[in-house]
């Protein structure tokens, strides 16, 4: 019984990908425990019995060999009984299968409808957030400032916020979120983030989620006043991603990306609790190119390279001497640079003079040409395909990427780009055909539950050799194994009750599930065949079992269930703790009735025979 738990859990170890390290602590722990467990119970636990209850070996034998209980005896007799037998017992146990097959729909379809909401992890109630603030590009530096000065004078009226710091036109320290998402390369002049602090948890009531959704609109009405794209990231409870929605478009040129990416845009600006949302195309921004007219030059006697050294000394100035003093550890530098003002007028920079061969000053004007253009655009690539990427976030009612997904796919289908191809997992067959590849929180919640799914379709087959070797039968392990799907009718429920989402550690709650059930289906099955070596009718032992391992079987699950309190308020674990309580609670009083009459209704004709 304690291998099948360890049987479980351990393949969990094996997880790939990001969640890997978030995974691999969980089953490596609970498995070194599970062994110490059987180790203590095995050498700790009778030694202290047979110190501590040595005086009461007389009470104890009095209280009967196995320790039925007559109540409990009654009671299974009662219930048990009318799912025996030969013609009645049989209608009764197709009943008793309809009915549970019924719960078990019911609770699967309470994530078709919404009721338990699917997600890779919650949010944290984490002690920080990041505001992201993205103006036109060729914005100055001096309005990306104000823009900012303007939001984190609202920032500074949330009674949570403890303090907040404003970064223009360069990067905030490298965090979580930037490490997938690059942030450190933000050091454009229409780039700037604002780091805001939050009080301790223990001293505020709401959730850094629920403040950072409370602010998100505000924030984004003022962002809107001066054209600026206004984010509230939030630190991932998980593995980062560039973001929760991401769609990746590839096509033939990249004007026809920009074309499927402008109009994928705007379906996902108008899906319902789609929000932030963003794409990697830049603005028009206008270029003026200066060129030498080389003849003209050449009759002035003006150098080219003279040219660049003075419009590269007036744009971005240049260290010409230093100034040393008694009290400075280091020369300060002399800059010559153009003023602020007089770098934003092109007639500032044509009156420059350049010095001739011959020593006179020539302007600028007489020895250059301009030429309007515009900036050339970015061109993002990945797995050395050229792409565009639109991104986004979801908030609201469900809070869940994956639905927001499933809305924006509903929409894409009946809109211009509806013939194009979509593809969820791999990256398109043919990267010169304009199609969409999705990408974000999807692509991490698919490579974690199909692991895990892996995971457990590899422990349930450890634990069924685990078994038919104890058991010395083929079907024996299928009938103890069988509660193991029981466990969904407590699971959904549970979620659908407090209100909780579906999430990674509410499957690994899943997974511990199947171990801790197979090991009350042993303890059931191994009862029943001890009483029928005893030369018990088959009936009887069946009744029996239930009303012998009962207690056990209960105290075991109560102790589990009360260990899963300890972590039902953590933000990130309180999935895990409601599939073990709900899991645990109506899985283990269905074994205690299924077990039994399954392997009555499998086994009675061999038995009797």
């Amino acid at each position: 019984a304690t291998f099948t738990v360890i049987a479980a859990l351990l393949p969990m170890a094996f997880v790939t990908g990001l969640m890997g390290p978030y995974m691999s602590p969980i089953p490596i722990n609970a498995s070194m425990g599970m062994l110490i467990s059987l180790l203590v119970a095995f050498v700790v636990t009778p030694w202290i019995a047979y110190k501590v209850l040595a005086n009461q070996a007389e009470k104890i034998a009095q209280h009967g060999e196995d320790g039925e209980s007559k109540k409990l005896y009654d009671f299974f007799s009662r219930y048990l009984s009318p799912f025996l037998g030969t013609k009645s017992g049989a209608s009764n146990r197709l009943k008793l299968l309809i009915a549970i097959i019924i719960l078990m729909l019911l609770s699967v379809g309470m994530v078709w409808v919404k009721v338990v909401v699917l997600k890779m992890l919650p949010f944290d109630n984490k002690s920080e957030f990041q505001v992201v603030v993205d103006m036109p590009e060729g914005t100055p530096l001096e309005q990306t400032t104000r823009v900012l000065g303007e939001l984190g004078r609202y920032i500074a009226t949330v009674p949570e916020v403890t303090d907040y710091q404003v970064y223009a036109g360069t990067a905030a320290p490298i965090n979580f979120n930037g490490l997938v998402r690059q942030y450190y390369l933000r050091s454009q002049a229409h780039e700037g983030d604002i780091q805001v602090n939050l009080l301790d948890k223990s001293e505020r009531d709401r959730k850094s989620h629920e403040i950072a959704t409370a602010i998100r609109g505000p924030l984004q009405q003022i962002g809107q006043q001066f054209n600026a794209n206004v984010k509230v990231v939030e630190v991932p409870p998980g593995p980062p991603v560039l973001s929760p929605l991401v769609a990746e478009i590839y096509g033939l040129d990249y004007s026809g990306q920009r074309k499927v990416a402008k109009q994928l845009r705007e379906i996902f600006e108008n899906t319902p609790d789609v929000i932030d949302v963003d794409d990697t195309i830049e603005h028009i921004t206008d270029k003026l190119i200066i060129k030498v007219d080389q003849q003209k030059a050449m009759l002035y006697g003006v150098d080219q390279q003279q040219v660049v050294r003075v419009i590269t000394t007036a744009l971005n100035g240049e260290d010409i001497s230093y100034l040393h003093t008694g009290n400075m550890k280091y020369p300060i530098p002399l800059r010559l640079q153009f003023s602020v003002a007089d770098r934003a007028r092109v007639d500032s920079l044509l009156s420059l003079r350049v010095r001739s061969q011959s020593g006179r000053l020539i302007p600028l004007a007489d020895v250059v040409e301009l030429e309007n253009s515009t900036n050339e655009f970015a061109i993002y690539h990945k797995d050395l395909l050229p792409l565009v990427m639109v991104t986004g976030d979801v908030s609201g009612e469900l809070d869940s990427p994956l639905y927001g997904l499933l809305d924006i796919r509903a929409s894409l289908e009946n809109s211009e780009l509806g013939s194009l191809q979509e593809y969820l997992i791999n990256p398109p067959e043919n990267p010169y055909k304009n199609s969409i590849k999705w990408d974000g929180e999807w692509q991490v919640t698919y490579e974690t539950f199909r692991d895990m799914g892996i995971a457990y379709s590899v422990g349930l087959i450890l634990i069924y050799f685990l078994v038919v070797a104890q058991f010395r039968s083929y079907l024996v392990p299928l009938i103890i194994m069988a509660p193991i799907p029981l466990t969904i009718i407590g699971v959904m429920p549970g979620h659908a009750l407090l209100g909780a989402q579906f999430t990674a550690t509410s499957m690994i709650g899943m997974i511990a599930l199947a171990g801790i059930i197979v090991r009350n289906s042993i303890l059931l099955v191994d009862f029943i065949n001890q009483q029928l070596d005893e030369g018990i009718a088959f009936e009887e032992a069946v009744i029996r079992a239930g009303a012998v391992r009962a207690k056990p079987i209960i105290l075991t699950g109560l102790a589990a269930m009360l260990g899963a309190f300890f972590i039902l308020d953590d933000p990130i674990f309180s999935g895990l703790a409601i599939s073990l309580i709900f899991g645990i609670l109506v899985s283990t009083l269905l074994t205690l009735v299924v077990i039994p009459v399954m392997y009555y209704a499998f086994m009675r004709n061999k038995i009797n025979a």
